[in-house]
């Protein structure tokens, strides 16, 4: 890539009228902002030059310049005679929105202002708040996002667990009329300081505790200012179609926007039944709902060890759940469930999970249950994986990676018209653990294996599932996009050599192809090295 300094002339051009609004499924705002018609120009503060532009709306790719003025894409087109102070030359390679991801766990992102995994795979703009887990304050955490400055722009669901938590702590019970009542205020204040919606994580613990009327009503508190409800669902293989149901049933009576997220068939007993799932996502639109998904491209999950443990044993924090991991009794109903859980799934011991991150003794970090037994008892039958799991679970558990996942589920999911790319990462520090490649290569990945390799999806679908689709279902007005008026975030890759180099034995590998990444019209990555800027921004979703 070469960036040249533009010599000013004065040579006017020809450039689309501003988009008009559209009201989306979601209730969002799409397109160009109500603006008066833009004075063509013959000057940009940036010119992208001879790129395969995909717009990302799913239209076949065309070839064009991009003019960008003032953080925002001022025209799109032959722009003969106009120039810039910077000047990109995009022959050969594809420029592209940027990508929008709508499942993470970015929520400290002020703690990695830079997002370099996310940005140099062409994230522009993250949802955290996934899964139930947020901020507890939601404007508190804008301004701290605000005042650090950060690489990509940031939007926040609310988060169930959250709620839940600092109402009724991890207790496993219905909650009180005087209970749901205040954590329907949180709800409510969190969604008029900002989020985009309400999220729940309905495997982990306390949000595993509730009854689908409980999340009605919370999410009923949420519609009040509309959005999304996103949701980790109850069950993602054995009883994958009424975790569905519940997910839909919560949409419908609460009026809210559905995504079902990350969705997958976990079970290789069940593999195969993403067909019946998005069977039932189908014919919940055709019934007017609104329902999305989202999907990550590896054949591994990613969460911690509790989720392998019946909820009941994890109740009451840490000092509660040692006193029944070390209880003989106890122990014994807790590890036959466990045995009974994973047979259920198709498996027979513990070698589909890998420990990404264990703080209590990092040397175990990349090996496998059987093989971390193996070398803290001597041997690895699936008792001693067992006692192994009940000796980390006591010392505070650890992060995993699960490969249970089919291929072929994994590509029918992608396939779908209503299913964006999303990489369900946390923030990664390289050297830092062994955590799932997916925060370092979900969308090189897209690119590389599941457009040019498997031809799974074309180009052009490919870059709509992370763009025009998740920015509609979220209500992202001025994102998504690449049209005049539209946030100048934007990517530029060489579509024959994108790829994504992160593995699971390796995972703290960059993805290779990406040549630039604008955020607000500000290079956040440049010949494929970040700049250190951080012109994000925080999108809140107006009342």
């Amino acid at each position: 890539m070469r960036l040249l300094a533009g010599v000013l002339l004065l040579v006017f051009i020809s450039v689309s009228e501003d988009a008009p609004l559209r009201q989306t499924e979601s209730g969002g705002i799409s397109g160009s902002p109500r603006a008066t018609q833009r004075t063509p120009l013959s000057v940009y503060e940036i010119l992208i030059r001879g790129g395969r532009v995909v717009d990302g709306t799913g239209a076949p790719s065309r070839l064009a310049d991009v003019g960008i003025d003032k953080g925002r894409i001022a025209a799109v087109g032959t722009l003969t005679g106009a120039t810039a102070a910077t000047v990109i030359d995009a022959l050969g390679r594809t420029v592209s929105p940027g990508f929008i991801d709508v499942h993470t766990h970015a929520d400290d992102v002020a703690d990695h202002p830079l997002a370099e995994h996310f940005v140099r795979m062409g994230v522009t703009t993250v949802i955290a708040g996934n899964c139930g887990g947020s901020a507890d304050d939601v404007a508190a955490a804008f301004r701290t996002i605000e005042n650090t400055k950060v690489a990509v722009n940031y939007a926040t669901l609310v988060g169930h667990n959250t709620v839940r938590r600092a109402v009724m702590g991890s207790e496993r019970r219905a909650p009180s009329a005087v209970e749901l009542a205040r954590m329907q205020a949180l709800v409510d204040k969190a969604m008029a300081d900002g989020a985009v919606g309400f999220s729940t994580g309905l495997q982990y613990v306390p949000g595993t505790y509730a009854e689908q009327s409980e999340i009605v009503a919370l999410a009923t508190a949420a519609a009040k200012t509309g959005g999304v409800y996103a949701t980790h669902m109850r069950n993602e293989g054995t009883e994958i179609e009424a975790a569905v149901k519940e997910a839909l049933d919560v949409g419908e009576a609460s009026g809210l926007a559905v995504q079902l997220s990350h969705l997958k068939v976990d079970a290789p007993s069940r593999w195969g039944a993403s067909a019946k799932a998005l069977a039932m996502l189908d014919a919940a639109r055709a019934r007017g709902m609104v329902v999305a998904a989202d999907v990550y491209l590896y054949d591994a999950a990613s969460s911690n060890l509790g989720i392998r443990v019946p909820s009941w044993a994890l109740e009451g924090g840490q000092d509660a759940i040692n006193t029944r991991l070390d209880d003989p009794e106890t122990w014994a109903q807790i590890s036959s469930e466990m045995k009974k859980l994973i047979r259920e799934r198709g498996l027979e011991n513990y070698s589909f999970a890998r420990i990404a991150s264990y703080r209590s003794d990092p040397t175990l970090n990349g090996l496998s249950i059987p093989e971390a037994a193996a070398k803290l008892l001597g041997k690895n039958d699936v008792e001693s994986q067992l006692e192994t799991m009940r000796r980390m679970l006591r010392a505070g558990g650890a992060s995993m990676v699960y490969q249970f996942m089919s291929e072929n589920d994994i590509g029918t999911i992608l396939k779908h018209p209503f299913v964006a790319i999303a990489s369900d990462s946390g923030h990664n520090v390289i050297g830092q653990g062994v955590p799932h490649p997916r925060g370092y290569g979900n969308n090189a990945r897209a690119l590389g294996r599941y457009v040019r390799e498997r031809k799974t999806v074309s180009l052009e679908e490919a870059i709509r599932k992370m763009t025009s689709l998740p920015a509609d279902h979220f209500g992202f007005r001025d994102r998504g996009r690449l049209a005049v008026g539209q946030a100048a975030d934007l990517v530029i890759f060489d579509a024959a050599r994108v790829v994504d180099r992160a593995t699971y034995e390796q995972p703290h590998q960059y993805p290779e192809g990406i040549s630039l990444v604008l955020v607000n019209g500000v290079a956040v990555v440049q010949d494929g090295a970040h700049t250190q800027a951080r012109p994000g921004q925080v999108l809140r979703r107006a009342r």
